[in-house]
């Protein structure tokens, strides 16, 4: 056998999805994730899959690595190393305050400490011109410096680096000499961008996590290797694309939201082979709770994300999904503040120790805690028996954690503040889906709620009330979701360039010249690094009305002329803005092209179990607040549930690594693809 293998590593549960091309079989297998080593979660779940490593031909891998250690601070000494007089740019920051009404605002420290930002002279002017040549006697000498200080990463940025690199790269090649061992990159082999501050701290990022990074992936490799495997690893996008090995570890920012992108590319490959235009795509896990929009057939794609959020915060210039996540998952921690008002999260008590109920040690009461005491789990049958859950447990540390501080004494009063947990949690993630939709000037009541995760179908019928959305979705194997989106995904290269000029005659075709050069450039890296040469391109221009501060993305692929282009801006920004003025000038700001290359994908008919036989009918109680309290549920086996089935809720669908809750008064069906439908009544 051959297996195509895909890998999630989650805050809580590490996923793996294995496909064999030649039988068109699929095994499913989750294991908790292993925090000292993440290798052993992995190859763990290769254990319970009952797949060895050699059998593998293909590995597409995604993580929360990045992510955490910029919000922890757990990367690498760095130091950086830029233009005489621009060694604060990092503190100076941007003059803009996000949060005007907090007294005592300030943003996170710089990843780098000023004693270890250093300057060198050097100076390319602001038409690409060598004002100042690098001065190389002075580089080797601040890389002594260096070298006494420890460090295990430098980054190299320089004022007009975008428009000529050659004082960067420059840089980069002689460090690298003379610094043996320390990570070396430097900011135009990230973006080509002008912004100097999000440039500047796009490397400083970058630095900061490569050592941690190409080790982990290098460790991985090797692991692999001594247990035979012989194929290809690649690396899951933070773009919505697999990256290469090689690419990752000199772009590892790349991946900074590599775990949760798997999903999206999923749902956007379910989405279209069920016929769905425009979905939510909802993903909660033991962590947090994500969501993207799939819109007309696609996911949107920045070109800045904020690490630790907007308001405190720092800019990456990467080609990330929109995508915005919360800290509400099944392991988020219920608690009272000073004041003893109840919240949930964002803190989580992940896999370790885990939910009270996981009886892993954890003594502070979570979602999965309140959704097993209200009936919605099966204790029994947690992730198919494979993990037993202690209910008695989750009702000890809810009532002396949260109950009996509010006042709530008794069965009932824990069973009201449990309810009153999972609302809460419900709020903030409704929060979360109006941010990328109502905010975006597009309703949520048109798009079709997708939801999936370990714990996003035991949400999706609440969740769809709190916005008014008609219809849920529930794909096949939800609990390993995001690990399928991975097997689906392509190839992909995201690049920028900054293109500065009023939006007429004489720029169309001068922006169509720089892309022609940029898709000469992608399709050769794409086939030198996946060793193909079936490649489609994406075009996006940045655009504003002149004298305007911010830009807005319009895709401008087939675009031939002005006119049409300006038809496709303004149409944009009347969307987002609600107006646009069609006698103002438009101007481009930057221009960005995503290079896809088609990979060997599962067809994604195969994906689903095989169903069994059917079952014999059950009933549960359950608790659903809003729905008059207990109520008498049927409970169903998934795989046990044909395409065209169809039943009434309130019920509550069992499988591996998931659990769906369908209200009173909801009709749910098995679709063509085994997906779950279900209508919410009222919506």
């Amino acid at each position: 056998m051959s297996y195509a293998i895909a890998v999630d590593i989650g805050g809580t549960f590490t996923d793996l999805v294995a496909f064999d091309h030649a039988t068109q079989t699929v095994i499913y297998a989750k294991s908790p994730t292993t925090y000292d080593n993440l290798v052993e979660g992995i190859l763990d779940c290769f254990n319970k899959a009952k797949i060895k490593p050699a059998e593998a031909s293909l590995v597409n891998h995604g993580t929360t690595l990045v992510i955490n250690s910029l919000i922890q601070r757990t990367g690498a000494k760095t130091a950086l190393v830029t233009s005489q007089g621009f060694r604060d740019i990092l503190e100076i920051a941007r003059g803009n305050r996000p949060d005007p009404f907090d007294l005592h605002y300030q943003r996170d420290e710089p990843l780098i400490p000023r004693e270890l930002r250093l300057e060198v002279p050097e100076r390319v002017g602001s038409k690409g011109e060598v004002v100042t040549p690098l001065d190389m006697a002075a580089l080797e000498k601040l890389a002594v410096e260096i070298r006494k200080t420890g460090v295990e990463s430098v980054a190299i940025f320089f004022m007009n680096s975008y428009i000529n690199p050659v004082h960067e790269e420059s840089a980069a090649e002689k460090l690298g000499e003379i610094l043996p061992g320390v990570y070396v990159t430097f900011s135009t082999d990230l973006t080509r961008e002008w912004y100097e501050y999000e440039r500047c701290s796009t490397v400083a990022a970058n630095a900061y996590i490569g050592p941690l990074v190409s080790t982990y992936i290098q460790r991985l490799d090797d692991d692999l290797k001594q247990q035979g495997f012989a194929g290809s690893l690649f690396m899951m996008g933070s773009n919505g694309g697999l990256l290469s090995v090689e690419r990752t570890c000199r772009q590892p920012i790349g991946l900074v939201e590599s775990g949760p992108i798997g999903g999206c590319i999923g749902a956007s490959a379910y989405a279209e082979k069920l016929g769905f235009k425009n979905v939510v795509a909802f993903d909660m896990g033991g962590t947090t709770a994500k969501c993207a929009l799939v819109e007309n057939g696609c996911f949107s794609v920045n070109s800045v994300y904020y690490a630790n959020g907007y308001v405190k915060g720092f800019p990456i210039k990467s080609a990330v999904i929109d995508i915005v996540e919360v800290g509400s998952g099944g392991g988020s921690i219920a608690w009272l503040d000073a004041q003893k008002r109840l919240h949930v999260g964002p803190q989580s008590a992940g896999s370790t120790p885990g939910p009270v109920s996981y009886g892993r040690g954890g003594t502070e009461p979570t979602v999965t805690d309140a959704n097993l005491v209200l009936g919605r789990l099966n204790a029994g049958n947690f992730l198919g028996g494979e993990m037993k859950l202690d209910v008695n447990a989750a009702r000890r540390a809810l009532a002396e954690h949260i109950a009996t501080p509010l006042g709530y004494d008794g069965e009932d009063g824990m069973i009201q503040m449990a309810d009153g947990i999972i609302s809460i949690a419900i709020v903030i993630m409704a929060g979360a889906i109006r941010k990328i939709s109502v905010e975006h000037g597009l309703d949520p009541r048109d798009f079709i709620l997708f939801s999936y995760g370990g714990g996003g179908p035991l949400h999706a019928c609440a969740l769809a009330r709190e916005l008014s959305i008609p219809t849920v979705v529930i794909p096949p194997e939800p609990g390993n979701f995001s690990a399928i989106g991975m097997l689906l995904a392509d190839a992909r290269i995201d690049t920028s360039k900054t293109f500065v000029g009023v939006l007429d005659d004489n720029s169309v075709p001068a922006m169509a010249e720089v892309f022609g050069a940029m898709e000469k450039d992608a399709a050769a890296a794409l086939g030198l690094e996946f060793g193909t040469s079936d490649v489609f391109f994406e075009r996006h221009a940045e655009m504003r009305y002149r004298g305007q501060r911010h830009n807005i993305k319009v895709p401008v692929s087939g675009l031939k002329d002005k006119e049409q282009i300006r038809a496709a801006f303004e149409r944009d920004y009347k969307r987002r803005y609600g107006h646009a003025d069609a006698k103002a000038p438009a101007e481009f700001q930057a221009l960005h092209l995503s290079a896809l290359a088609r990979l060997k994908q599962p067809e994604i008919s195969r994906l689903p179990r095989a169903g069994t036989k059917a079952q014999q009918a059950q009933t549960r109680r359950i608790y659903i607040g809003n729905a008059g309290g207990w109520v008498d549920a049927q409970i169903f086996h998934r795989d046990s549930l044909e395409p065209g089935f169809a039943a009434a809720g309130p019920a509550v669908i069992e499988e591996y690594g998931s659990t769906t809750v369908i209200w009173p008064g909801d009709r749910f069906e098995i679709g063509e693809m085994r997906e779950i439908r279900i209508h919410c009544a009222g919506n």
